[in-house]
Formats: structure tokens, C-alpha cells, sequence
């Protein structure tokens, strides 16, 4: 993970960095890798991602899968979660993706999601009082033509390494 932060550092300032972090997430998160998701800008506080309206990203009516939408909430937040947060001091994990769809997208879309240092500090602070933390982030999704196409409510278990149980006791 601290090859990835590395790389994510490098890709805020560099478009060759930047196509090698998405190419090489698209080999180590091999469910994505059909849906070509890409990062499009990352900076300190936020990262902008983008699918394209292709074959492979489209359902049964010709718009943009549904399925595709949440899990480019879930990779957008999860992504942001792992560059703010050690990845070596901190495990998230999924709780539950609650997705609210406005409007079908028949061109590419787009998420931006953002971690101020304020909301990174509390989720410390907090875990510094408590084995695990429920947090829910909010994520809108666009098209090209900036129609709002859908709203997702993301929430992740984030819980020191230390406090995690691997086995039944």
C-alpha cells in the first residue's frame, strides 16, 4: 500500500503517473477491469473518477448499468479512504451502498468525492476512543451534460488493524 500511496502522490502532479496508477488498478482490482473505470484528477482533498458510456457499461435499455454506478461510488470513496488513511494502521470494509437514481445516463459519467483534513482528523479522533467507526459518505454521480444521474450513500466500517478479529472465538 505504500507503493500505492507513492504512486497516487506522484499522479496528483503528472499525467504519466496518473496513466500508470490507472493502469495499474485495473490489474489489481481485476473486478474492474472490464468497466475500465479510470481516475481522472486527484488532488489533496479529493478524487475525480469516470466510467464511459462502452458495451461492457451499458444494461438491457442502452444507459449505464445500475451496478456500475454504485460501484463507482464505492471505488471513488473507498480510493479516497486508503490515500487519507494508512492503509498499514487502518482496515475499511464495506458495511452497505444505498444508491438513489434520478435520471438514466446515456453518456459517460462522472464522480468527484472529497475528504476535507477536518472530516480525516474526526475519523482519527474517533477511532482513538472507539474499536470501529461507521461512516456514511455521500456521492453524486453526473453524465457528460451534467445531468444529476444518481446519488449514493456509501458507508464503510473503518477499525484499527489492531482491534480486528480474524477468527471466531
Amino acid at each position: 500500500m505504500d507503493k500505492l500511496n507513492a504512486l497516487v502522490q506522484k499522479a496528483q502532479h503528472s499525467k504519466f503517473y496518473l496513466w500508470m496508477l490507472n493502469f495499474v488498478l485495473l490489474r489489481t482490482v481485476p473486478f474492474n477491469n472490464p468497466h475500465k473505470i479510470k481516475i481522472q484528477t486527484i488532488a489533496d482533498d479529493g478524487i475525480t473518477m469516470f466510467a464511459a458510456n462502452t458495451k461492457n457499461n451499458r444494461n438491457h435499455i442502452k444507459g449505464i448499468h445500475a451496478c456500475l454506478l454504485a460501484t463507482l461510488c464505492e471505488y471513488v470513496t473507498g480510493l479516497s479512504l486508503l490515500t487519507h488513511l494508512s492503509p498499514k494502521e487502518y482496515r475499511i470494509i464495506l458495511k452497505n451502498i444505498n444508491m438513489t437514481y434520478h435520471y438514466q445516463a446515456k453518456t459517460d459519467v462522472f464522480v468527484k468525492f472529497k475528504i476535507s483534513s477536518e472530516e480525516k482528523q474526526n475519523i482519527i479522533r474517533s477511532l482513538q476512543s472507539q474499536e470501529a467507526l461507521f461512516k456514511e459518505f455521500s456521492v453524486d454521480v453526473y453524465d457528460s451534460a451534467k445531468n444529476h444521474i444518481c446519488t449514493g450513500l456509501i458507508n464503510w466500517q473503518i477499525k484499527a488493524w489492531k482491534n480486528v478479529k480474524t477468527q471466531l472465538n
